[in-house]
């Protein structure tokens, strides 16, 4: 029997900080570590048949912790996407960045305004990054542009709402996977998540490797989804 591969994952990239003081590393070095692993995931996910990976790059909350780490984010972020351009575009990687772009520094959204048009008909991986990103944003900003263009209460139904998300076009996320211990949601595509199955690993993220991987994909398989039937 043909094994089942999810079509769209969801990954929380959890643990930089935390693998980075085990180390005896300064913190910003985990999140250097874990970007560049989030690069080697999305070519695993491509491999394997992923049609869309979205990955939690920056939270709505990550704007509380402290001025330099935020800094350093911001500028690891558009670092990664003005390196990686040519390889998205050769691998055929089509990048969408979800979340709130009015907080986010000038160059940056300079950055993700190019790389999004640059890659926009690529079609072999839907990766999106999600930054300054909130579940409960989501989902407010969605009734939000539902109500800016007057449409009828009573033509609002789950498929109007899903295109008002900023995960449009593409299919619910059908896998969640969660390196780092934690086992929550921390506000992540709180509606997409509703029939997510849920792996949770104890592993750092920037230690969670392609064989990690594997193991997630054969637990997903053996998983029976039945949508409440």
């Amino acid at each position: 029997m043909e094994k089942k591969i999810p079509n769209h994952i969801v990954l929380f990239p959890d643990g930089n900080r935390r693998w980075a003081k085990e180390k005896g590393l300064p913190s910003l070095e985990g999140h250097k570590k874990g970007y560049e692993n989030l690069l080697d995931f999305a070519d695993w996910c491509k491999s394997r048949g992923v049609k869309a990976l979205t990955a939690f790059g920056f939270s709505t909350e990550n704007w509380k912790r402290a001025p330099e780490e935020v800094d350093y984010l911001m500028k690891l972020l558009e670092a990664g996407l003005v390196a990686n351009l040519g390889k998205y575009q050769q691998d055929g990687v089509c990048v969408k960045v979800i979340g709130q772009r009015d907080p986010l520094p000038k160059s940056l959204k300079e950055v993700i305004a190019k790389t999004e048009e640059t890659t926009k008909n690529n079609d072999k991986l839907f990766l999106n990054l999600a930054i300054s990103y909130g579940g409960r944003w989501d989902i407010l900003n969605a009734v939000k542009n539902i109500i800016k263009e007057g449409i009828d209460p009573d033509k609002i139904d789950e498929k109007v709402f899903e295109d008002h998300l900023s995960t449009s076009g593409l299919p619910a996320p059908d896998f969640i996977i969660r390196p780092g211990g934690e086992k929550r949601m921390s506000n992540f595509v709180l509606w997409q998540a509703a029939y997510s199955e849920l792996y949770f690993s104890p592993k750092m993220w920037p230690e969670f490797s392609e064989q990690d991987f594997d193991e997630a994909l054969e637990e997903f398989d053996r998983r029976t989804r039945r949508f409440g039937k």
